[in-house]
């Protein structure tokens, strides 16, 4: 079963950082232990989806559960020269009955890595 797979996989600890109005800057997090106070440690698998994100997301955020918020995602990360780079991945809405076209996909396959923060918006 899914379930059953999912506890073979290994779950990976991140970062979520949820604003209201917009995405955190990247001048938020470039001092390390300095990043923004709204920081929420997850446990998740790279198969998760940008919906069961959301879903988790509802769970911490007042914001994020009215019926007609947008919950915009981005991956916050350092380029290779260092620079740390705000990249918008995906954008859901609060409730499942308005699917949005990145509801399915995954951290996987926006190329989430160990590491980076997520950051999420809330319109």
């Amino acid at each position: 079963s899914y379930a059953h797979e999912r506890q073979l996989v290994l779950c990976i600890v991140s970062s979520l950082l949820v604003q209201s109005g917009g995405h955190h800057t990247k001048e938020d997090y470039a001092v390390r232990g300095k990043e923004p106070k709204d920081e929420v440690q997850i446990y998740t698998w790279k198969d998760a989806n940008l919906r069961e994100l959301t879903d988790l997301v509802k769970e911490v955020s007042v914001a994020a559960r009215r019926r007609d918020a947008r919950l915009s995602f981005a991956f916050v990360y350092p380029d290779k020269n260092g620079r740390l780079i705000v990249r918008q991945v995906g954008q859901t809405m609060s409730y499942p009955n308005r699917k949005q076209p990145d509801d399915s996909k995954t951290l996987a396959d926006l190329h989430f890595e160990i590491g980076d923060y997520l950051d999420v918006a809330i319109y």
